[in-house]
C-alpha cells in the first residue's frame, strides 16, 4: 500500500480558504441584506455614501467591502470608494440574474441547520430536523414569515439557471398544463408565456399560493392561468401535462411514489410529466449537483437523483421516461420528459 501523500503548503492553504466558507457566506449575506450591492448597482459610492444609504457602520462596512474585493465581488475605486463587479451585481435585487433572494434565503432558513450535519452523517437525521426538532417543512408552515423570500428565491432560480435549462424548450402538446408545487407561477409562466391556446394551473399550499396570484398578475396571465391551493400528496388537478420543477429533489423515494401517484391517479392515459431538476453527475469532478445534494442532505429528506433513479420513480407509478434535455455546460439543471403508459 502506496504511504498516505504529504499535503503542500498549497494545499492546506486551499483547505483553510474552503473551511472559511462559513465567514464569506455571512460576509455575501451582509451585503445582500443590507442592499449594498443594490447601492452600488447605479454606480460607484464612497463608504461613508454607502454607510449612509444603508445604515450601517461605516468602518465596518469599509473592511467588508475590502475582504470582498478579495473575491471579486467588489473593486476599489479611487481612495475611498467602491464599485460593483458583475460577480457582484447578481446580488442586486429585481435584475435578471440576480441570486440575492436566495442568499437571504439560505443564510436565514438554512445556514444555522447546518450546525448539525455531524449529526446527519452520524445518524441519517437531516440536520434541520435536528436543529428545528422538526422537519424543515412543518417548520416553515409555523414560520411563514419566511415564505415570501423563499418564493422570491425560487423565482431567481427561475430567471437565472432555471432561464438557461429552459431557453428554446417547448412544453409537450396538451391544452391544460398543472404545474404541481408551482409555488409563485414563474415557471409556467415562463413556459407558456408565447402559446396563447394553453391554460395552465398553479398548484401549491394554501400559504403559497398568494405569491402565485401576485406573480401572475404581475405577467398579465391570470386570465389564462388558474390557481388552486392543496396538498399534492392528497390530490391534484387534472391535466393533460404535469410539470414538476425542483420538487422531486426535495423528497424522499417514498414520498416521490406518493406524489408521482397522486399525478397518475388525476392524469388521464398517455398524459405527459415534464420534470425539470439537477441530475447528479457521475465520478469525481466539480458539478453544482453535488453541493445541491449537500443541501439536500442536510435540509430535508430528499435527494439529487441519477438518470437512472428518476427513470425508476417514474416507472413506479406508470410513467415512461422518453427524454432527457441537457440544459447548457454552466446550468445544473435538465428536463425529463414522460408519458403515461399505465
Amino acid at each position: 500500500m502506496p504511504p498516505a501523500p504529504t499535503p503542500s503548503s498549497e494545499q492546506s492553504m486551499e483547505m483553510l480558504r474552503l473551511l472559511s466558507g462559513f465567514q464569506q457566506s455571512q460576509a455575501l449575506y451582509a451585503l445582500a441584506k443590507f442592499d449594498v450591492a443594490t447601492a452600488l448597482h447605479g454606480g460607484p459610492m464612497t463608504v461613508a455614501e454607502l454607510a449612509k444609504t444603508t445604515g450601517t457602520d461605516a468602518d465596518a462596512l469599509g473592511r467588508l467591502l475590502h475582504v470582498l474585493s478579495g473575491m471579486g465581488v467588489v473593486a476599489h475605486h479611487g481612495a475611498d470608494a467602491f464599485a460593483l463587479t458583475p460577480l457582484g451585481s447578481t446580488l442586486v435585487a429585481d435584475v435578471p440574474g440576480s441570486v440575492r433572494d436566495m442568499a437571504i434565503m439560505w443564510m436565514e432558513t438554512h445556514y444555522a441547520p447546518f450546525s448539525e450535519l455531524r449529526t446527519t452523517i452520524r445518524t441519517g437525521v437531516p440536520a434541520a430536523t435536528a436543529h428545528f426538532g422538526q422537519p424543515f417543512a412543518e417548520w416553515l408552515g409555523a414560520h411563514p414569515e419566511h415564505i415570501p423570500v423563499m418564493a422570491s428565491a425560487m423565482a431567481n432560480l427561475t430567471y437565472g439557471p432555471k432561464d438557461a435549462a429552459l431557453a428554446g424548450y417547448r412544453l409537450p402538446p396538451g391544452e391544460v398544463v398543472a404545474d404541481i408545487g408551482g409555488a409563485d407561477g414563474s415557471v409556467l409562466a415562463r413556459l407558456l408565456a408565447d402559446e396563447p391556446g394553453r391554460r395552465g394551473i398553479v398548484f401549491d399550499l394554501e400559504q403559497v399560493v398568494p405569491t402565485a396570484h401576485a406573480r401572475l398578475a404581475g405577467e398579465g396571465m391570470a386570465d389564462r392561468m388558474e390557481v388552486q391551493a392543496g396538498d399534492f400528496f392528497e390530490s391534484v388537478p387534472a391535466a393533460d401535462v404535469y410539470l414538476l420543477s425542483t420538487v422531486l429533489h426535495d423528497w424522499d423515494d417514498v414520498s416521490c411514489a406518493r406524489i408521482l401517484g397522486r399525478i397518475a391517479e388525476a392524469a388521464p392515459h398517455g398524459a405527459r410529466l415534464v420534470v425539470l431538476e439537477t441530475v447528479l453527475s457521475e465520478g469525481d469532478e466539480p458539478h453544482p449537483s453535488k453541493l445541491l445534494d449537500l443541501t439536500m442532505l442536510g435540509m430535508v429528506s430528499g435527494r439529487e437523483r441519477r438518470e437512472t433513479e428518476f427513470a425508476a420513480l417514474f416507472a413506479g407509478a406508470g410513467f415512461t421516461l422518453d427524454r432527457r434535455v441537457p440544459g447548457p455546460v454552466d446550468s445544473p439543471f435538465a428536463i425529463l420528459e414522460a408519458t403515461l403508459t399505465r
